[in-house]
């Protein structure tokens, strides 16, 4: 092969620009020439200076830009089987051998048809002397490989798809906002949110936001007078305390007898039965636009050099491919059976078969509407009367991550719902050895699924000697059955020391489970932890100015980031950002390497390069400083740009959590409820950390951990995100090789 096309079409989202640099420059890394479709299967159809090649700084810049730039529009010629035969014409005039489509299930429906009629329009097309039969014969078969563009996160073959999560950003941004409004005038608002037929961006918007109620396609009201069961709660949450109200709405919601739920019916029965002052917001297309965030930047960026990967292996004869991401992994899934089952779900939904509709949205779907209706809940189920009441503490421990309250919340609001009784830790293991508990609530942790920080405190400090005779005391006093530690690397280690002296201490043999949440990422048993995707996003934001201030003037910018030893922040806000450049600690930085990066940057900007960007780990290396490196640069470029340093700080510890955080800390939480009551009921004394590997919730034991940890430079001993190494080097034009299928990924 050496010509493929590439083309955006339906409906934009925010990624398909990353993924079209990452075609572009893995597809001429790799040896192929790479033509944009402009304007989608229209600009196929019409054919002429529609489709053209694309050069390596044609997407030179575009990582942070929202839509397409290369165009989308819908196209009825297409559907026709003339206008089909004109874009294979089209195809062919321009000698292109393979496709790669970025858009949703109608796009990708769309590229399944050319594939399938191709043969016959090829011969269509030579039979009738439009074609040589030298490109008939040439024209065989065309490889096609799609990448999911949507919003709606409606379609099987990946578990998020491109732009599903800069919309939740916007929905969380809106629902924020409003909340603080509406609890000052003590209002009810009714929110509409996209999605068509699937409820993903509703559920995960309520789960996300704190929301009281929650209407989705799939599980619609399980009673016909829906309206009287979501009065009577809502009521019953403002009587508990609460001063607004927020309903969350699909715009494809129904009840269970198919009937259209608009915002406007919820309106005027809040007002009519609540005497309540309500509000309609419709955020409408503020979903699908603006800058993609870290996580859509960097999954459209994997998926389109595994689709380049794809495409480049592939035979005629081979049916075409959809590359998404499942289970933490980036996979690659016969583009007909991705269509079938995506097709099955509205088709269960349409004949009111529900639970079946749940069932094909996945299990993690299907609990987190569970959870949801747990959450949105005005006050808990009371207790079994004979049930046993276990007293569980919540503690935080190690530096403040966003998503740090909210999986406090969920745990606490699983746990009181359950019966038991949850007691929060003040000020970290401190609050362990003063005694500084309290008893936690239904309502004492409302609105903390939005809030950034630690409400119940956290430090640094690690228990040693006689600090844990006092906390042995403490939970002896409390009578503790079993310990929640949320926190990062101090956090880990406090808990290992108190798991470690059980025979000493036998307060301490009870089970206790680790909830990773630290900027860095860097705690063994997950591949992820609370409150990176957060700070990768303060990185983007505060990179994608510097960048608008670099390129006025001819300046290189030497960002400086947190995450101590450990280079994910640094490796992934690159990815991210587009970086020339990425200097991580694991690699290490030698004169040689700065000697050779100060030539290739002086030779870029001698070419017309306009500004650089360099992200550098807060610990690269102890000599090579931030600053010593803006010295470098700014002596050696001379009169040819001139450098300037930007070290981000504390605000990427800061600020509220992003939606995947608020998602990710919500069913972390929740699932280590789940271990805590089972361990404790069934007396099995344990201790484990929870985490997130290829997607799946899992438990790494206490015993194990140790051994996984690399103690001096504060990191897991593997690091999944240095497997991406090689692709950063191939974007930012370091020559590299490109890793095949199976990649894990991140946010």
């Amino acid at each position: 092969m050496k010509r493929i096309g590439v083309l955006t079409s339906g409906g934009d989202a925010p990624g398909m620009n990353a993924a079209l640099r990452a075609v572009v420059r893995t597809g001429l890394n790799s040896g192929l020439e790479v033509f944009a479709i402009y304007e989608g299967y229209s600009g196929m159809v019409e054919g002429g200076e529609r489709i053209r090649p694309l050069s390596w700084g044609d997407v030179g810049g575009i990582l942070h830009l929202g839509g397409t730039i290369i165009g989308s529009a819908r196209c009825s010629e297409f559907r026709e089987r003339p206008g089909r035969l004109r874009a294979v014409r089209n195809l062919l005039l321009h000698e292109i051998e393979g496709l790669i489509v970025i858009g949703g299930d109608g796009s990708l429906t769309g590229a399944a048809l050319l594939h399938h009629e191709w043969n016959g329009l090829v011969q269509e097309l030579f039979d009738s002397g439009q074609i040589t039969k030298k490109a008939a014969s040439r024209a065989r078969g065309l490889p096609v490989v799609g990448i999911i563009g949507s919003i709606d996160n409606d379609m099987f073959g990946s578990d998020i798809t491109t732009g599903a999560d800069t919309a939740l950003h916007r929905i969380v941004d809106a629902t924020d906002a409003i909340s603080s409004t509406a609890a000052s005038h003590q209002r009810s608002f009714v929110v509409e949110v996209m999605g068509r037929n699937c409820g993903y961006l509703a559920l995960m918007g309520a789960m996300a936001s704190g929301a009281d109620w929650v209407l989705i396609p799939e599980a619609p009201p399980d009673v016909d007078d829906w309206e009287a069961k979501m009065c009577e709660m809502l009521q019953k949450g403002r009587r508990m305390g609460r001063r607004d109200s927020m309903v969350i709405v699909a715009e494809g919601a129904r009840d269970r007898n198919g009937k259209p739920i608009t915002t406007r019916h919820i309106k005027e029965v809040l007002e009519e039965r609540l005497n309540e002052d309500v509000r309609i917001t419709v955020l409408g297309h503020v979903q699908r636009g603006g800058s993609p965030s870290a996580f859509d930047r960097n999954l459209s960026t994997l998926l389109g050099v595994e689709a380049i990967e794809a495409i480049a292996t592939m035979s005629v004869d081979d049916a075409p491919l959809v590359v998404g991401m499942q289970g933490n992994e980036i996979t690659r899934t016969p583009l007909l059976i991705a269509l079938e089952k995506t097709k099955a779900v509205a088709d269960a939904v349409a004949a009111k078969r529900f639970d079946e509709a749940l069932a094909l949205r996945g299990r993690t779907f299907s609990r987190s509407f569970n959870v949801v209706r747990t959450l949105v809940r005005a006050s808990p189920h009371p207790p079994a009367p004979d049930q046993r009441r276990l007293r569980i503490a919540i503690v935080h421990g190690g530096g403040p991550a966003p998503g740090m309250n909210t999986a406090a919340r969920a745990a606490v609001r699983i746990g009181i719902d359950r019966g038991h009784i949850m007691l929060g830790v003040h000020n970290a293991f401190r609050g362990l050895i003063n005694n500084e508990i309290e008893e936690l609530s239904w309502m004492s942790v409302n609105g903390w699924a939005t809030r950034g920080g630690s409400e119940l405190g956290t430090n640094r400090s690690i228990p040693v000697g006689r600090d844990l005779y006092a906390i042995a005391r403490t939970l002896e006093e409390k009578q503790i059955d079993g310990i929640l530690m949320i926190g990062g690397w101090s956090g880990y280690q406090g808990v290992l020391q108190l798991y470690g002296q059980r025979k000493n201490y036998p307060a301490f043999d009870i089970p206790m489970i680790c909830l990773p949440a630290t900027i860095n990422n860097n705690l063994p048993g997950t591949e992820l932890s609370v409150g990176a995707d957060t700070a990768l996003n303060s990185i983007i934001s505060a990179v994608d100015k510097i960048k608008q201030s670099a390129v006025a003037s001819q300046r290189a910018f030497i960002v400086e980031v947190m995450g101590y030893y450990c280079g994910y922040l640094a490796l992934m806000g690159a990815l991210a950002t587009g970086a020339e450049r990425v200097y991580l600690h694991e690699e290490g930085v030698s004169m040689n390497d700065l000697v050779a990066d100060v030539e290739e940057f002086r030779s870029a900007f001698e070419r017309g390069k306009r500004l650089g960007l360099i992200i550098r780990n807060e610990m690269a290396n102890e000599v090579y400083t931030t600053n010593f490196m803006r010295l470098l640069f700014e002596e050696e470029g001379g009169d040819l740009f001139d450098v300037r340093q930007a070290i981000l700080g504390h605000m990427q510890q800061g600020g509220s959590p992003s939606p995947f955080d608020r998602i990710f800390a919500t069913r972390l939480g929740v699932n280590c409820i789940d271990f805590l009551e089972d361990h404790i009921t069934r007396h099995i004394i344990a201790g484990a950390c929870i985490g997130q590997i290829r997607g799946e919730i899992e438990y790494t034991d206490l015993d194990d951990i140790a051994r996984l940890m690399d103690y001096e430079h504060s990191r897991p001993l593997r690091q999944w995100w240095m497997d991406l190494r090689p692709i950063a080097r191939i974007l930012a034009h370091q020559n590299a090789t490109v890793p095949g299928a199976g990649q894990t990924v991140s946010s």
